[in-house]
């Protein structure tokens, strides 16, 4: 059992909230992934989104609770930086965004080369190591904010070296992911603005980051096609907004109560990425408006009892590492239901724990697992707490003794 109820009830909040996101991921990317034109054929069972997804929700419950057994303060820089796991973590997640890029090992899905292919006996396991960078790069900062806490206003001792590591990890996955890349960024600069760097450090690479952003824009007319066709939807609601206007079509058509599990027609070719971006639009067509609600729900309640924690805790460590693990879940959550909605332009940010894709369903799992464990490691069992109390009781007994007696 993952935690005492009796004095930790939020650790287990927070674990059925992401087991129940879990849950509805699951049903509904199996949902979406039915295809009318092919057979289910369990010979080729990895090859169905739904039966992957089903396949992944166990695994990825395995890591929730494993990641929740383990010591968070053992990943904490005690002495030097050579014996820090956060570290050798950013190292392999630096050298899978490298070894990504390379065509002999990367594979190429809808005209970005973000996989890997890891044959497991008869399957070949995609990889996306901006993922595992993602996480990574949170735990460093975490770590990084946590060892020089003292000297982190500092701009060049300090905010510029860990601005450099940012600008390798960001660098590397800008290549062939913008929207990923744009998001690591905001985190990293919101978790350092948390830390306690100062405001002017922070705004200090924005030039630089804009500059990037439109050298990209200019290099990929893709891109600014996107842009155009989220100001403009009308223009191009039949070419490069046709998944947006798509997405918005299955919202409305749902209604308040939906047409009713697996009743949804937009999964049958007519909006692209349905298991993965736009499940949440499949949730709308299906549950209408208050399923959409509920998995909103659902994230605020995350958010909620996230915040709990990191206000609980009272390791510094703690509060960094809780802090970025619940900006990476709700910031992510948010980018996605705006894009689903057309409150931002259209960008392949997957929904967590709802979304089709291993790699991110584990990675998540684990880092909440981590979140967890920060949860059961703030909480004071009653046993302890009645042991602290047991010398206070006792001077108070005696005290009362030594007053009868004179009197």
């Amino acid at each position: 059992m993952l935690t005492n109820a009796k004095y930790n009830q939020v650790a287990n909040f927070t674990a059925g909230v992401v087991v129940l996101l879990m849950a509805v991921g699951a049903v509904f990317v199996f949902s979406a992934g039915a295809d009318l034109g092919s057979d289910l054929s369990l010979h080729k069972f990895y090859n169905y989104a739904g039966l992957r997804q089903i396949l992944f929700f166990p695994l990825a419950c395995v890591m929730l609770f494993s990641a929740a057994a383990f010591d968070y303060r053992k990943l904490r820089l005690s002495e030097s930086w050579l014996k820090s796991p956060a570290l050798y973590l950013l190292i392999l997640s630096i050298a899978l965004l490298i070894l990504v890029l390379i065509p002999r090992f990367g594979t190429e899905i809808n005209y970005a080369r973000r996989w890997l292919r890891i044959p497991i006996g008869p399957f070949k396991v995609s990889f996306q190591p901006s993922e595992l960078a993602k996480w990574s790069l949170i735990f460093f900062i975490a770590v990084f904010c946590d060892k020089y806490a003292d000297s982190l206003k500092s701009f060049w001792r300090r905010f510029v070296p860990i601005c450099c590591v940012v600008g390798l990890v960001v660098g590397l996955i800008v290549i062939e992911d913008v929207g990923t890349a744009a998001f690591v960024s905001l985190l990293a600069f919101l978790m350092l603005i948390i830390a306690g760097a100062k405001w002017w450090h922070v705004l200090t690479p924005l030039p630089f980051g804009v500059l990037g952003f439109l050298y990209v824009l200019i290099r990929s007319p893709a891109r600014l096609e996107r842009i155009w066709a989220w100001i403009w939807p009308e223009k191009y609601g039949g070419t490069v907004g046709y998944q947006a206007n798509q997405s918005l079509i299955a919202l409305g058509s749902g209604g308040i109560l939906g047409k009713g599990l697996g009743e949804g027609i937009c999964k049958y070719g007519h909006l692209p990425e349905d298991t993965t971006d736009f499940i949440f639009a499949i949730i709308g067509e299906e549950l209408g408006f208050v399923g959409n609600a509920a998995v909103i729900l659902l994230f605020i309640i995350f958010m909620c009892l996230g915040i709990v924690i990191i206000v609980r805790c009272k390791d510094r460590f703690g509060q960094f590492l809780a802090g970025g693990i619940v900006l990476a879940i709700g910031i992510q959550a948010a980018i996605n239901i705006g894009v689903v909605t057309v409150v931002l332009p259209t960008k392949g940010i997957p929904l967590p724990f709802v979304s089709a894709g291993g790699t991110s369903l584990l990675l998540s799992s684990a880092a909440v697992g981590v979140l967890l464990n920060i949860a059961r490691q703030t909480a004071v069992k009653p046993a302890e707490s009645k042991i602290q109390n047991q010398p206070a009781q006792a001077t108070i007994n005696s005290e009362s003794r030594r007053i009868l007696i004179h009197a």
